[in-house]
């Protein structure tokens, strides 16, 4: 039988594909990454359709240095914005802007395709249907 941590890496390895097939379609096709699409997800789901930078590299499990350059290149590519909290001078948000939903829109049935053919290629469909919602 094997131990939990060999089945742990076999997990592991195979998200890690998964995630790699969807990346290399996003990128390909929309000209975003992995990451830049799971940040627009969020900022279009959330109130305001923005949310404080700090929020987004939580959300994203990001450090800080990652999430400014990652949405520096949102922000050149016209996708977000930043604005300043008015509570808050320090506060800094990440605002989704028309063009960043209307490519979010695009990549959106792609995502969902690329994702659910990795997942019955690789066998995690089944497992992921067993996992409770939260």
């Amino acid at each position: 039988m094997p131990s939990s941590s060999d089945a742990w890496l076999r997990l592991v390895h195979t998200v890690s594909t998964v995630e790699s097939e969807i990346a290399r379609m996003l990128t390909s096709k929309h000209g975003i990454g992995l990451s830049e699409y799971r940040a627009l997800q969020a900022l279009a789901k959330a109130p305001d359709r923005e949310l404080r930078m700090q929020d987004l590299a939580t959300h994203l499990q990001l450090n800080q240095s990652s999430i400014s350059r990652m949405v520096e290149r949102m922000e050149r590519s016209g996708l977000t914005v930043r604005d300043v909290c008015a509570d808050d001078k320090r506060g800094v948000f990440s605002v989704i802007t028309e063009k960043g939903e209307a490519r979010l829109e695009e990549a959106r049935a792609d995502y969902e395709t690329a994702l659910s053919s990795a997942l019955k290629e690789s066998g995690l469909e089944g497992m992921l249907a067993a996992i409770p919602a939260k």
